[in-house]
Protein backbone atom coordinates (compact mmCIF):
# COMPACT_ATOMS: atom_id res chain seq x y z
CA UNK A 1 0.00 0.00 0.00
CA UNK A 2 1.04 4.07 -0.57
CA UNK A 3 2.29 4.74 2.82
CA UNK A 4 1.16 7.60 4.85
CA UNK A 5 3.21 9.92 7.33
CA UNK A 6 1.50 11.07 10.19
CA UNK A 7 4.64 11.62 13.46
CA UNK A 8 7.25 14.07 13.10
CA UNK A 9 10.10 11.45 13.84
CA UNK A 10 8.51 8.56 11.28
CA UNK A 11 8.44 11.46 8.97
CA UNK A 12 12.23 12.71 9.50
CA UNK A 13 13.02 9.08 9.39
CA UNK A 14 11.13 8.21 6.02
CA UNK A 15 12.83 11.38 4.18
CA UNK A 16 15.77 10.26 5.12
CA UNK A 17 14.93 6.66 3.58
CA UNK A 18 13.56 8.45 0.72
CA UNK A 19 16.72 10.48 0.48
CA UNK A 20 18.78 7.18 -0.66
CA UNK A 21 16.09 4.74 -1.92
CA UNK A 22 15.12 7.19 -5.03
CA UNK A 23 18.35 6.29 -6.44
CA UNK A 24 18.26 8.85 -9.55
CA UNK A 25 16.68 11.42 -7.32
CA UNK A 26 19.43 14.02 -7.15
CA UNK A 27 20.09 17.45 -7.30
CA UNK A 28 20.88 17.74 -10.41
CA UNK A 29 19.19 18.52 -13.64
CA UNK A 30 18.03 14.85 -15.54
CA UNK A 31 19.00 14.81 -19.25
CA UNK A 32 15.93 14.02 -21.45
CA UNK A 33 15.48 12.37 -24.86
CA UNK A 34 13.53 10.48 -26.65
CA UNK A 35 10.55 11.60 -29.34
CA UNK A 36 8.45 13.81 -26.87
CA UNK A 37 11.33 15.37 -25.25
CA UNK A 38 11.15 15.37 -21.84
CA UNK A 39 8.73 17.32 -20.14
CA UNK A 40 9.14 19.12 -16.65
CA UNK A 41 6.92 18.19 -13.77
CA UNK A 42 7.24 20.43 -10.73
CA UNK A 43 5.61 20.39 -7.26
CA UNK A 44 5.31 21.98 -4.37
CA UNK A 45 2.53 22.14 -1.59
CA UNK A 46 0.06 23.75 -3.74
CA UNK A 47 0.87 23.18 -7.31
CA UNK A 48 1.86 20.76 -10.29
CA UNK A 49 3.49 22.85 -13.09
CA UNK A 50 3.60 21.23 -16.08
CA UNK A 51 6.23 22.35 -19.24
CA UNK A 52 3.54 21.75 -21.59
CA UNK A 53 0.11 20.30 -21.57
CA UNK A 54 0.32 18.46 -24.83
CA UNK A 55 2.97 15.91 -26.48
CA UNK A 56 2.90 12.83 -28.89
CA UNK A 57 3.13 9.61 -28.00
CA UNK A 58 5.67 7.04 -27.87
CA UNK A 59 8.11 7.02 -25.01
CA UNK A 60 7.74 9.91 -22.43
CA UNK A 61 10.31 10.91 -20.17
CA UNK A 62 9.27 12.93 -17.20
CA UNK A 63 11.79 15.36 -15.13
CA UNK A 64 9.98 15.54 -11.67
CA UNK A 65 11.36 17.95 -9.07
CA UNK A 66 9.80 18.48 -5.80
CA UNK A 67 9.88 21.81 -4.37
CA UNK A 68 7.34 21.66 -1.86
CA UNK A 69 8.15 20.78 1.92
CA UNK A 70 6.53 17.94 2.05
CA UNK A 71 7.35 14.16 0.12
CA UNK A 72 5.00 13.71 -2.77
CA UNK A 73 4.39 11.73 -5.65
CA UNK A 74 3.22 12.30 -9.44
CA UNK A 75 1.18 10.24 -11.01
CA UNK A 76 0.00 9.85 -15.24
CA UNK A 77 -3.58 9.24 -15.10
CA UNK A 78 -6.20 7.76 -17.37
CA UNK A 79 -9.35 10.08 -17.22
CA UNK A 80 -11.39 7.20 -14.88
CA UNK A 81 -8.05 7.14 -12.16
CA UNK A 82 -6.55 3.76 -13.57
CA UNK A 83 -2.72 4.65 -13.27
CA UNK A 84 -0.24 4.62 -16.42
CA UNK A 85 2.79 5.64 -14.31
CA UNK A 86 3.43 6.92 -11.18
CA UNK A 87 6.89 7.93 -9.25
CA UNK A 88 6.40 7.93 -5.18
CA UNK A 89 7.99 9.12 -2.30
CA UNK A 90 9.83 12.28 -4.11
CA UNK A 91 11.08 13.94 -0.96
CA UNK A 92 11.58 17.57 -0.71
CA UNK A 93 13.95 19.29 -2.71
CA UNK A 94 14.79 16.08 -4.75
CA UNK A 95 14.41 15.40 -8.63
CA UNK A 96 13.66 11.94 -10.13
CA UNK A 97 12.72 10.82 -13.79
CA UNK A 98 9.98 8.44 -15.36
CA UNK A 99 9.73 6.48 -18.15
CA UNK A 100 6.62 5.74 -19.54
CA UNK A 101 4.88 4.32 -22.75
CA UNK A 102 1.91 6.26 -23.53
CA UNK A 103 -0.44 6.36 -26.44
CA UNK A 104 -2.63 9.16 -27.87
CA UNK A 105 -5.75 10.33 -25.77
CA UNK A 106 -6.71 12.59 -22.71
CA UNK A 107 -4.89 12.36 -19.59
CA UNK A 108 -3.89 13.92 -16.14
CA UNK A 109 -0.92 14.00 -14.36
CA UNK A 110 -1.55 14.73 -10.71
CA UNK A 111 0.91 15.60 -7.98
CA UNK A 112 0.12 14.57 -4.39
CA UNK A 113 1.79 16.87 -1.49
CA UNK A 114 2.08 15.08 1.21
CA UNK A 115 0.61 11.24 -0.29
CA UNK A 116 -2.76 12.01 0.27
CA UNK A 117 -6.00 12.92 -1.60
CA UNK A 118 -6.92 13.19 -5.19
CA UNK A 119 -3.60 15.34 -5.88
CA UNK A 120 -3.02 19.20 -7.78
CA UNK A 121 -4.14 17.72 -11.30
CA UNK A 122 -3.13 18.83 -14.75
CA UNK A 123 -5.07 17.70 -18.11
CA UNK A 124 -2.83 16.51 -20.75
CA UNK A 125 -3.24 15.28 -24.05
CA UNK A 126 -1.13 12.67 -25.82
CA UNK A 127 -1.71 13.63 -29.78
CA UNK A 128 -0.78 10.71 -32.31
CA UNK A 129 2.99 10.96 -32.82
CA UNK A 130 4.77 7.89 -33.25
CA UNK A 131 4.07 4.58 -32.14
CA UNK A 132 6.46 3.12 -29.34
CA UNK A 133 9.37 1.28 -31.08
CA UNK A 134 9.29 -2.34 -28.90
CA UNK A 135 11.56 -4.97 -29.12
CA UNK A 136 9.43 -8.49 -30.35
CA UNK A 137 11.16 -9.47 -26.82
CA UNK A 138 9.19 -7.32 -24.74
CA UNK A 139 6.31 -8.14 -26.34
CA UNK A 140 7.19 -11.52 -24.79
CA UNK A 141 7.99 -9.98 -21.14
CA UNK A 142 4.98 -8.48 -20.85
CA UNK A 143 2.90 -10.98 -22.26
CA UNK A 144 4.70 -13.36 -19.31
CA UNK A 145 4.31 -10.92 -16.90
CA UNK A 146 0.46 -10.81 -17.55
CA UNK A 147 0.56 -14.59 -16.54
CA UNK A 148 2.42 -13.94 -13.67
CA UNK A 149 0.18 -11.08 -12.34
CA UNK A 150 -3.04 -13.28 -13.06
CA UNK A 151 -1.35 -16.26 -11.17
CA UNK A 152 -0.55 -14.88 -8.16
CA UNK A 153 -4.09 -13.36 -7.82
CA UNK A 154 -5.43 -17.07 -8.68
CA UNK A 155 -3.02 -18.47 -6.16
CA UNK A 156 -4.16 -15.37 -3.67
CA UNK A 157 -7.80 -16.39 -2.96
CA UNK A 158 -7.55 -19.52 -1.47
CA UNK A 159 -5.39 -18.25 1.12
CA UNK A 160 -6.76 -15.57 1.39
CA UNK A 161 -9.99 -17.93 2.32
CA UNK A 162 -7.95 -19.64 4.76
CA UNK A 163 -7.77 -16.79 7.03
CA UNK A 164 -10.91 -15.43 6.46
CA UNK A 165 -12.61 -18.50 6.80
CA UNK A 166 -10.83 -18.64 10.27
CA UNK A 167 -11.63 -15.17 11.27
CA UNK A 168 -15.35 -16.34 10.40
CA UNK A 169 -15.02 -19.06 12.75
CA UNK A 170 -13.62 -16.91 15.52
CA UNK A 171 -10.33 -18.62 15.34
CA UNK A 172 -7.80 -15.94 16.63
CA UNK A 173 -4.69 -18.28 16.27
CA UNK A 174 -5.73 -19.86 13.20
CA UNK A 175 -6.56 -16.01 11.84
CA UNK A 176 -3.08 -15.34 12.66
CA UNK A 177 -1.49 -18.17 11.31
CA UNK A 178 -2.84 -17.33 7.90
CA UNK A 179 -2.70 -13.74 7.89
CA UNK A 180 0.75 -13.30 6.39
CA UNK A 181 0.70 -16.31 3.80
CA UNK A 182 -2.58 -14.59 2.51
CA UNK A 183 -0.81 -11.03 1.22
CA UNK A 184 2.03 -13.05 -0.54
CA UNK A 185 0.52 -12.87 -4.11
CA UNK A 186 -1.00 -9.40 -3.57
CA UNK A 187 2.39 -7.98 -2.56
CA UNK A 188 4.14 -9.54 -5.27
CA UNK A 189 2.26 -7.94 -7.70
CA UNK A 190 0.66 -4.49 -6.02
CA UNK A 191 1.83 -1.70 -8.61
CA UNK A 192 -1.03 -3.88 -10.89
CA UNK A 193 -3.70 -4.02 -7.94
CA UNK A 194 -2.98 -0.21 -7.20
CA UNK A 195 -3.15 0.79 -11.25
CA UNK A 196 -7.29 0.45 -10.92
CA UNK A 197 -7.34 2.67 -8.07
CA UNK A 198 -10.18 1.60 -6.28
CA UNK A 199 -8.65 -1.77 -5.28
CA UNK A 200 -6.07 -1.10 -3.08
CA UNK A 201 -7.41 1.52 -0.54
CA UNK A 202 -10.18 -1.07 0.16
CA UNK A 203 -7.97 -4.20 0.98
CA UNK A 204 -4.24 -2.92 2.00
CA UNK A 205 -5.02 0.37 3.89
CA UNK A 206 -3.44 1.33 6.73
CA UNK A 207 -5.11 3.42 9.72
CA UNK A 208 -2.87 6.53 9.01
CA UNK A 209 -3.47 6.20 5.52
CA UNK A 210 -7.40 6.91 5.75
CA UNK A 211 -8.90 9.42 3.51
CA UNK A 212 -11.51 11.74 5.54
CA UNK A 213 -14.52 9.73 5.81
CA UNK A 214 -13.09 6.32 4.78
CA UNK A 215 -14.22 3.33 6.21
CA UNK A 216 -11.57 1.25 7.19
CA UNK A 217 -11.32 -2.04 5.85
CA UNK A 218 -9.03 -4.97 4.47
CA UNK A 219 -6.00 -6.69 5.78
CA UNK A 220 -5.02 -4.39 8.01
CA UNK A 221 -8.05 -3.73 10.15
CA UNK A 222 -8.35 -7.14 10.91
CA UNK A 223 -5.07 -7.38 11.71
CA UNK A 224 -5.17 -4.70 14.48
CA UNK A 225 -8.23 -6.60 15.74
CA UNK A 226 -6.11 -9.85 15.94
CA UNK A 227 -3.14 -8.52 17.25
CA UNK A 228 -3.74 -5.40 19.35
CA UNK A 229 -7.48 -5.93 20.07
CA UNK A 230 -7.40 -9.66 20.41
CA UNK A 231 -10.99 -10.24 19.43
CA UNK A 232 -12.91 -11.11 16.83
CA UNK A 233 -16.68 -9.39 16.37
CA UNK A 234 -19.34 -9.70 14.09
CA UNK A 235 -17.63 -6.78 12.58
CA UNK A 236 -14.51 -8.54 12.00
CA UNK A 237 -16.87 -11.43 10.69
CA UNK A 238 -18.11 -8.90 8.19
CA UNK A 239 -15.16 -7.63 6.90
CA UNK A 240 -13.46 -10.63 6.26
CA UNK A 241 -16.32 -11.36 3.94
CA UNK A 242 -15.77 -8.14 2.53
CA UNK A 243 -12.03 -8.70 1.96
CA UNK A 244 -12.83 -12.13 -0.27
CA UNK A 245 -14.46 -9.50 -2.31
CA UNK A 246 -13.00 -7.11 -2.88
CA UNK A 247 -9.92 -9.42 -3.63
CA UNK A 248 -12.34 -11.21 -5.96
CA UNK A 249 -12.90 -8.08 -8.08
CA UNK A 250 -9.21 -7.50 -8.00
CA UNK A 251 -8.69 -11.23 -9.72
CA UNK A 252 -11.12 -10.78 -12.59
CA UNK A 253 -9.68 -7.44 -13.50
CA UNK A 254 -5.66 -8.36 -13.42
CA UNK A 255 -5.99 -9.42 -16.97
CA UNK A 256 -7.71 -5.96 -17.61
CA UNK A 257 -4.85 -4.05 -16.87
CA UNK A 258 -3.01 -2.17 -19.01
CA UNK A 259 0.78 -3.32 -18.92
CA UNK A 260 3.65 -2.61 -20.74
CA UNK A 261 7.55 -2.96 -20.38
CA UNK A 262 8.33 0.78 -18.86
CA UNK A 263 5.11 -0.13 -16.51
CA UNK A 264 7.11 -3.20 -15.42
CA UNK A 265 9.90 -1.49 -14.69
CA UNK A 266 8.13 1.32 -13.01
CA UNK A 267 6.68 -1.25 -11.15
CA UNK A 268 9.25 -2.86 -9.71
CA UNK A 269 11.12 0.12 -8.58
CA UNK A 270 7.46 1.05 -6.94
CA UNK A 271 7.90 -2.43 -5.24
CA UNK A 272 11.41 -1.22 -3.42
CA UNK A 273 9.95 2.20 -2.64
CA UNK A 274 7.02 0.42 -0.67
CA UNK A 275 9.63 -1.59 0.88
CA UNK A 276 11.85 1.54 2.23
CA UNK A 277 8.95 3.17 2.96
CA UNK A 278 6.71 0.98 5.20
CA UNK A 279 8.26 -2.28 5.69
CA UNK A 280 11.69 -0.99 6.77
CA UNK A 281 10.43 1.06 9.32
CA UNK A 282 7.83 -1.70 10.35
CA UNK A 283 4.85 0.02 9.77
CA UNK A 284 3.24 -1.78 7.67
CA UNK A 285 2.69 -5.04 9.69
CA UNK A 286 2.74 -2.75 13.14
CA UNK A 287 0.47 -4.91 15.25
CA UNK A 288 1.43 -8.43 13.63
CA UNK A 289 5.13 -7.87 12.88
CA UNK A 290 4.95 -9.92 9.84
CA UNK A 291 6.94 -7.20 7.69
CA UNK A 292 9.90 -9.30 6.38
CA UNK A 293 7.01 -11.64 4.35
CA UNK A 294 5.84 -8.88 2.85
CA UNK A 295 9.38 -7.33 2.03
CA UNK A 296 10.44 -10.70 0.62
CA UNK A 297 6.64 -10.96 -1.44
CA UNK A 298 8.02 -7.19 -2.87
CA UNK A 299 11.25 -8.10 -3.26
CA UNK A 300 10.48 -11.62 -5.66
CA UNK A 301 7.68 -9.48 -7.43
CA UNK A 302 9.90 -6.54 -8.50
CA UNK A 303 12.85 -9.00 -8.87
CA UNK A 304 10.20 -11.44 -11.47
CA UNK A 305 9.19 -8.27 -13.65
CA UNK A 306 13.41 -7.32 -13.58
CA UNK A 307 13.81 -11.00 -15.65
CA UNK A 308 11.73 -11.04 -17.84
CA UNK A 309 13.18 -7.26 -18.95
CA UNK A 310 16.82 -8.54 -18.57
CA UNK A 311 17.46 -10.28 -22.04
CA UNK A 312 16.43 -6.26 -23.44
CA UNK A 313 18.13 -4.08 -20.82
CA UNK A 314 21.27 -6.52 -20.57
CA UNK A 315 21.69 -6.11 -24.73
CA UNK A 316 21.22 -2.27 -24.20
CA UNK A 317 23.17 -1.38 -20.68
CA UNK A 318 24.94 -4.79 -19.34
CA UNK A 319 26.99 -2.89 -16.88
CA UNK A 320 23.06 -1.95 -15.36
CA UNK A 321 22.16 -5.66 -15.76
CA UNK A 322 25.58 -6.86 -13.98
CA UNK A 323 24.68 -4.49 -10.98
CA UNK A 324 21.18 -5.67 -10.61
CA UNK A 325 22.04 -9.41 -10.55
CA UNK A 326 24.36 -8.57 -7.82
CA UNK A 327 22.51 -6.28 -5.83
CA UNK A 328 19.03 -8.84 -5.46
CA UNK A 329 21.42 -11.32 -4.78
CA UNK A 330 22.91 -9.60 -2.21
CA UNK A 331 19.32 -8.95 -0.35
CA UNK A 332 18.17 -12.21 -0.97
CA UNK A 333 20.70 -13.63 1.27
CA UNK A 334 20.58 -11.33 3.60
CA UNK A 335 16.84 -11.95 3.59
CA UNK A 336 17.73 -15.43 4.16
CA UNK A 337 19.22 -14.64 7.61
CA UNK A 338 15.82 -14.48 9.02
CA UNK A 339 14.21 -17.54 8.06
CA UNK A 340 15.40 -21.13 9.32
CA UNK A 341 14.01 -22.66 5.86
CA UNK A 342 14.56 -21.25 2.38
CA UNK A 343 11.44 -22.52 0.88
CA UNK A 344 9.26 -21.18 3.93
CA UNK A 345 8.32 -17.72 4.28
CA UNK A 346 8.29 -17.93 7.83
CA UNK A 347 10.42 -15.00 9.16
CA UNK A 348 11.79 -13.44 11.92
CA UNK A 349 9.15 -11.50 14.08
CA UNK A 350 10.02 -7.97 12.72
CA UNK A 351 9.79 -6.07 16.16
CA UNK A 352 12.94 -8.83 17.14
CA UNK A 353 15.15 -7.37 14.46
CA UNK A 354 17.45 -4.73 16.20
CA UNK A 355 18.00 -0.87 14.72
CA UNK A 356 21.51 -1.97 13.41
CA UNK A 357 20.07 -4.96 10.85
CA UNK A 358 17.35 -3.01 9.91
CA UNK A 359 19.83 -0.78 8.62
CA UNK A 360 22.04 -3.31 7.10
CA UNK A 361 18.63 -3.82 5.45
CA UNK A 362 18.09 -0.62 4.61
CA UNK A 363 21.34 -0.45 3.15
CA UNK A 364 20.92 -3.31 0.43
CA UNK A 365 17.57 -1.98 -0.61
CA UNK A 366 19.15 1.53 -1.37
CA UNK A 367 22.00 -0.29 -3.48
CA UNK A 368 19.44 -2.44 -5.17
CA UNK A 369 16.78 0.71 -6.03
CA UNK A 370 19.17 3.18 -7.36
CA UNK A 371 20.29 0.94 -10.62
CA UNK A 372 16.33 -0.06 -10.52
CA UNK A 373 15.21 3.15 -10.84
CA UNK A 374 17.30 2.99 -14.52
CA UNK A 375 15.40 -0.12 -15.78
CA UNK A 376 12.97 1.75 -17.65
CA UNK A 377 15.27 3.78 -19.50
CA UNK A 378 17.67 0.37 -20.35
CA UNK A 379 14.38 -0.93 -21.68
CA UNK A 380 13.56 1.60 -24.24
CA UNK A 381 17.23 2.53 -25.63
Amino acid sequence: MRPVRTSVVTAAAAVAALTAVTGCADKSDAKADGAAGSIKVTATDSSCELSKNDFPAGHVKFDIENKGSKVTEVYLLFPDDRIVAERENIGPGLKQQLTAEVKAGSYEIACKPGMKGDGIRQKVTVTGGTAAKRNPALDTAVAEYRKYAQEQADETLPKVKVFTDAVRAGDLEAAKKAFAPSRLGWERTEPVAESFGDIDPKTDTREDGLEKGQKWTGWHRLEKSLWADGKIGQDEKDLATELDKDLADWQKRVGTAEITPTSMANGAKELLDEVATGKITGEEDRYSHTDLSDFKGNVEGAQKAYELLKPVAAKNDAALTTELDKQFGGLNTLLDKYRTDKTSYDFTSYDKVSEGDRKQLSDAVNALAEPLSKLAAAVTK
